[in-house]
């Protein structure tokens, strides 16, 4: 079809576009398009994250052998660290303040040292996930991957450093008389159970770490006191009763998830009259924290996946 035009030329009309009239959602339909960056669907996502399990394992070792490399001792720091805080820890609360719970030094440096190991797990996971997504901008900006894989790994990276600690910790045991039993091996599950709900922690805390920066800055007190509420360096259910603190405040943070934490590996790894018993619903608390912080974290960090997509 063609037309004259007031100066004498002819122009051509093109036939009108099949998809002329369409809407820009119906025409992304029709062509199989999405928007850059958008959220995949919860399904999808664990698909993709699985299919970089080999990218988040070797960032984990990367991380950690870059972790101390400009320090002279290197990766000893790994070890060293913890050991020095739990010998500080001991002179405060073990010699001055009395802190020990009537447990003698066979008894009370195990459970120190123990205690130490497995909340630094936590803690350098938490720290990480803040600086997750806020501290590997470079990276999230130029590569498109599930930024999941980011707080995974960096949780992943403080259990490896954890399993050089287990080390010193089983020679820090036998040479305090407390030998290898058959209790040791439920170290693993309660280590799974603990890796589980730091990696949740650590996905909540990427999410708002990277929508508040100044939480870096804010976590070192909150741990800290979470440290303090927990029996880490001292046996907070003696503490508590010294001071004839109210019962339901007393099982409120014996079920805090460290303090439970904490519990299952001691009592898998220390013999002493402090650790006879373990009660039946330490470990139902133990999968619980688990599981609410796994998959709600997940999901928690999921639905702000689009807007690091965007880079």
């Amino acid at each position: 079809m063609s037309e004259t035009t007031h100066n004498g030329a002819v122009a051509v009309n093109s036939p009108p576009s099949p998809d002329q009239g369409l809407s820009p959602a119906a025409l992304a339909e029709k062509y199989g398009l999405t928007v850059s960056g958008a959220r995949p669907s919860l399904p999808e996502y664990v698909r993709q994250l699985w299919e970089r399990r080999h990218f988040i394992l070797a960032f984990s070792r990367a991380k950690l052998h870059a972790q101390y490399s400009q320090a002279k001792l290197g990766q000893v720091w790994q070890v060293l660290t913890p050991l020095l805080n739990a010998t500080v820890f001991f002179f405060i609360f073990g010699v001055l303040m009395g802190g020990r719970g009537g447990m003698k030094n066979d008894e009370y440096i195990p459970f120190l040292v123990t205690g130490v190991f497995v909340w630094t797990f936590t803690q350098q996971s938490v720290m990480s996930g803040v600086r997750a997504i806020s501290g590997n901008l470079g990276l999230v900006r130029a590569l498109h991957f599930p930024r999941a894989s980011l707080p995974v790994s960096f949780s992943l990276q403080q259990l490896q450093q954890l399993l050089y600690s287990m080390l010193v910790l089983a020679v820090i045991l036998i040479g305090f008389q407390h030998f290898p039993t058959v209790l040791w091996p439920l170290i693993i599950p309660a280590l799974v159970l603990q890796l589980i709900f730091n990696t949740g922690l650590a996905l909540v805390m990427a999410r708002l770490g990277a929508q508040t920066p100044d939480l870096a800055q804010l976590m070192p007190f909150i741990l800290r006191t979470w440290m303090y509420a927990s029996g880490v360096i001292f046996p907070l259910e003696h503490m508590l009763e010294k001071r004839d603190v109210p019962t339901w405040v007393t099982e409120t943070l014996l079920a805090n998830p460290i303090s439970v934490y904490l519990e299952l590996m001691r009592y898998a790894l220390i013999d002493g009259p402090h650790h006879q018993s373990l009660p039946g619903h330490v470990w139902l608390l133990a999968a619980g924290w688990a599981l609410l912080a796994g998959i709600g974290g997940f999901v928690y960090f999921w639905k702000a996946e689009e807007r690091y997509g965007r880079g």
